[in-house]
């Protein structure tokens, strides 16, 4: 199925994810190199930088949503996306609890700011798989005569290996 939300032929929501993705890994990485040299500049740049993802991840949510909301029922695809939204609504989440920890002291953030980013940061991955395998394994938001149901690419690797998968000539 195509996108719902579109802007010049292009899915918002997948032109819109690379920026939340991006700023808050980014921030993770900041956030673990100023926990090991203390730089109250690196603490204010991951500050900075968490916003920006914060911002970022909330503004691409509602053209996901819209996408999920057009995903028939009892499909595999709606079952990923359901917990795409789920994992990434978490981070999101994650991400705003570590930045409002950080909001009074971003020169000196607590150390359990940046371990909440941190796990904010695996789940992320996590999500972010999931919504690869929603594009580029099911066609979510790309192609009208995508298969909603395909299996899992992890599984598709294997399955690819049988004999009687390849076309009898």
């Amino acid at each position: 199925m195509e996108s719902r939300a579109k802007l010049l032929g292009h899915s918002i929501h997948q032109i819109l994810i690379v920026f939340p993705l991006g700023l808050l890994s980014t921030a993770v990485i900041f956030d673990l190199i100023q926990m090991a040299t203390h730089s109250a500049t690196m603490a204010l740049v991951t500050y900075w930088v968490m916003a920006a993802g914060i911002i970022g991840g909330l503004v691409a949510a509602p053209f996901g949503t819209i996408d999920w909301l057009a995903i028939p029922r009892g499909t595999r695809a709606a079952s990923i996306g359901l917990a795409h939204g789920v994992i990434m609504f978490t981070v999101v989440l994650l991400f705003i609890a570590s930045w409002a920890l950080r909001y009074s002291v971003p020169e000196t953030p607590p150390s359990i700011a940046t371990w909440i980013a941190v796990g904010g940061g695996i789940l992320a991955a996590v999500g972010g798989w999931l919504g690869g395998e929603l594009v580029t394994r099911l066609s979510v938001g790309v192609d009208d005569g995508a298969n909603l149901n395909a299996p899992s690419s992890l599984r598709g690797r294997i399955l690819a290996k049988r004999p009687q998968d390849f076309p009898q000539m």
